[in-house]
């Protein structure tokens, strides 16, 4: 624990932001394992509609300062390149 004022402070900040920022950080790993686990079962037209969603939480995630953007971009191409490799 920590003993200076600042200190504390400040752990107090980031446990508060943590709590406002898990449920878009949960949403988005949800989401990516629900494509997933619909291109295993086989499921791509239901895997294409999910995509924009997916997008979407990503880019969300950005927006909050949880993923940096590069990061974003590596996890939105894997998705794509996901559904679009089942279609061959």
């Amino acid at each position: 624990m920590p003993l200076i004022q600042s200190a504390i402070k400040r752990s107090r900040q980031n446990e508060t932001r943590r709590k406002r920022l898990l449920p878009f950080k949960t949403n988005m790993k949800t989401m990516l394992r629900k494509i997933i686990d619909l291109m295993k079962e086989g499921k791509r037209e239901e895997a294409e509609k999910l995509l924009p969603q997916i997008y979407s939480s990503i880019d969300t995630a950005v927006k909050k300062r949880i993923l940096h953007p590069n990061t974003a971009a590596r996890r939105k191409a894997r998705m794509a390149r996901l559904v679009a490799g089942a279609k061959k």
